[in-house]
């Protein structure tokens, strides 16, 4: 076929097909080449990857060793140091018991001694016992023998003389009775004097504060009778937005000069006293323009209450009250009780209960506290049913104040079972404060009452001329007869009044007797 082809055309085609078996040759042969590179370089990763592998075994399994290695130590040691711990306390038990054995045997040794002593002191009371019985076996002689003599000499029986002998005794005992109970009263004055007047007399008047008249109306001065009539406004609208924006009603009437709030609220009669000064100072006068002075005033009146209260906690040194309990005791500046302003009552309670606390040995901060905040229910009884110790106790209860200062809030006047001995000092600082005629639950006809029944219970005694009850009934002053009575007498008297007010009377405090004749003779019923 090739032979019938042009030959160069068949040297082109041989040609090709030399070329074309050369490429395939070289390809197989490329091929086989590069399969053969390859699989020696995988060969060769393999083997470092197994060195690799071998290598980190190696050294986990090292590391694996060198813990526990170190861990076969650790416990070793924990265990000589428990071993060791075990041997101490071994020891230490030894040495209390070998301790205590000395011990026992020196106290048997010591009992070994007292016996021995005891047997000798029973020998030598035996015979004491047998010399006594002796002795008083010849002194009932001697009596017997003494007393037929006397009865030979006086001319007397034995109950007659004993009658004779008892009425000496009895009149001799009397005088030396009144003679011991003046000894004791002089004594028992002059180791109490100094602590009564510094708990009592000294701290009540340090602390005594002004009182001002317990009143529901305020008084506001007005230039002249136009100014009412402004004050009014036409058809009565300025007093009818003033009174809603005060709530306290204003009265005007034909009295001179002057116009009456009154309310029973003391804040707020004392921000519309206020107002209505600052509007009659200013002349404009209209709801709208009292509105706003009402405001201003209000935001003025808080803030001063804010101050009085802080500055009310601060004199007394009383901190961590709460905000309300702030704001209600500078309430109480406002507010008067029995003609005394109720938070300078408060602060006077406050020192005289601190200072009785820290006088027998109590907290007198707490105290104080109590002392403080006992009449706080007033800056609200106005507004609360029940009365303020109820609500003075709710109050401080709500607010988280400790048992001792709620306690005494509810029973400072005696109507609760005294739980805390702070209660009854707060109510005793309570009575010193207000003590005067009427001011603490008591009314006048009450008062006079019991100064007759302290009068009487004087006069029943013989040898008492006259008799007065001063200081509200807290003292009575007798004075008795001095060509009757001597000394000893009235001392007897003074003592025997104390108890008969003790057994017969029922009252808060103590009642001091006082004896005036020649001397003076002083005594408390307690």
């Amino acid at each position: 076929m090739l032979a019938d082809m042009n030959p160069e055309v068949a040297t082109t085609i041989l040609y090709c097909l030399v070329c074309f078996f050369l490429g395939i040759a070289a390809v197989y042969v490329w091929g086989h080449y590069h399969a053969a590179r390859r699989g020696e370089r995988l060969r060769i990763e393999s083997e470092a990857l197994l060195t690799a592998a071998q290598r980190e075994a190696e050294t986990t399994a090292a590391k694996i060793v060198l813990e526990a290695r170190e861990k076969a130590i650790s416990i070793k040691l924990d265990t000589d140091r428990e071993i060791a711990q075990l041997k101490e306390k071994e020891a230490a038990r030894d040495r209390k018991l070998d301790a205590r054995e000395d011990q026992l045997t020196a106290g048997r040794e010591s009992l070994q001694k007292a016996q021995r002593g005891l047997e000798g002191s029973q020998a030598r009371i035996a015979d004491q016992m047998r010399g006594l019985t002796t002795d008083r076996a010849e002194l009932k002689r001697l009596v017997q023998e003494q007393q037929q003599s006397l009865e030979q000499t006086s001319g007397l029986t034995e109950e007659e003389a004993a009658a004779k002998l008892m009425d000496s005794l009895r009149d001799e005992l009397e005088h030396e009775i009144g003679a011991a109970v003046l000894k004791h009263q002089r004594e028992l004055s002059r180791r109490v004097d100094d602590q009564a007047r510094e708990m009592l007399l000294t701290a009540m008047q340090r602390y005594a504060s002004p009182h001002t008249a317990d009143t529901t109306t305020s008084t506001v001065g007005v230039p002249t009778d136009d100014m009412k009539g402004r004050i009014i406004g036409r058809d009565g609208r300025n007093i009818r937005a003033f009174e809603a924006a005060t709530g306290v009603d204003l009265i005007i009437d034909d009295t001179p000069g002057v116009v009456v709030v009154s309310g029973f609220d003391p804040v707020r009669r004392e921000i519309a006293r206020m107002s209505l000064e600052q509007l009659i100072a200013d002349g404009r006068i209209h709801p709208s323009k009292i509105e706003e002075t009402v405001e201003h005033t209000t935001q003025d009146i808080q803030a001063f209450i804010i101050k009085k209260g802080l500055e009310a906690a601060s004199e007394v040194n009383v901190s961590g009250l709460h905000d309300r309990v702030i704001e209600m005791l500078g309430r109480l500046h406002f507010r008067t009780s029995y003609s005394q302003n109720v938070l300078r009552h408060s602060i006077e309670v406050a020192f005289l209960s601190g200072m009785f606390a820290e006088m027998l040995g109590m907290d007198g901060e707490v105290a104080r506290r109590a002392g403080l905040l006992h009449d706080i229910g007033k800056a609200a009884d106005h507004e609360l049913e029940g009365g303020h110790p109820k609500i003075g106790g709710d109050l401080l209860q709500r607010h988280r104040e400790c048992a001792e200062v709620v306690h005494a809030a509810r029973g400072h006047h005696d109507e609760l079972v005294t739980e805390h001995p702070y209660t009854l000092l707060v109510g005793t600082a309570d009575a010193c404060s207000a003590s005067r005629p009427g001011a603490r639950r008591e009314s006048l006809e009450r008062y006079v009452k019991r100064m007759e029944e302290l009068e009487s219970i004087a006069h029943r005694f013989d040898g008492v001329q006259q008799a007065y009850a001063i200081s509200a009934g807290r003292e009575i002053r007798v004075i008795v007869s001095s060509g009757d009575i001597n000394d000893e007498r009235a001392a007897a008297i003074c003592r025997d009044i104390s108890l008969t007010f003790e057994k017969e009377l029922t009252y808060p405090g103590e009642i001091k007797v006082t004896v005036v004749r020649e001397a003076r003779f002083t005594s408390t019923a307690k």
